[in-house]
């Protein structure tokens, strides 16, 4: 973990433990880094709840209760699957917040409409779902790496206030 990503979630450890909140993840592209991330300080369990590692459409639908359908009309790297992603967190836990992120970490699996670093995130907090589309450069490693911070910091602009 990057001395950034060790920033990152130690100031998300001490909001969520400060609000008595619990966190979820819901992931695709990422792969279960970001709970990893989460999960590498100690004593995250009083603010960690779970992760889902949703690689395949089949997992984010049985898993998560994200519709066959919109993965269908959308494609899995996508606003409306990244949203039902995070809301489907939510849902499937007892949690109050939950980050998901769907994406084309490459280097294969990029399109002219998706190319190789196309990120969707989802948030859901108390507030609503919020969405957000970025492009990250990079090989495989860093696209991930870059998906896990943003995914962090998007977090903390949307925790509740205290």
């Amino acid at each position: 973990m990057t001395d950034a990503t060790t920033t990152l979630v130690e100031q998300l450890a001490n909001a969520l433990k400060s609000r008595g909140l619990m966190l979820a993840t819901a992931e695709s592209c990422t792969g279960g880094l970001i709970a990893g991330a989460c999960t590498e300080v100690s004593g995250s369990s009083d603010w960690f709840e779970r992760g889902f590692v949703t690689y395949s459409n089949a997992a984010k639908h049985g898993l998560l209760g994200v519709p066959a359908l919109l993965i269908e009309q959308h494609g899995a790297v996508s606003e409306p699957v990244a949203r039902a992603m995070a809301s489907g967190a939510l849902a499937h836990s007892p949690a109050q917040l939950a980050v998901a992120v769907t994406g084309v970490a490459g280097p294969t699996g990029g399109s002219p409409d998706k190319p190789v670093g196309t990120v969707w995130f989802g948030w859901a907090t108390p507030e609503g779902v919020f969405t957000e589309h970025q492009r990250f450069d990079g090989d495989r490693a860093a696209v991930r790496q870059a998906t896990v911070r943003h995914a962090l910091a998007g977090l903390l602009q949307r925790l509740p206030r205290p």
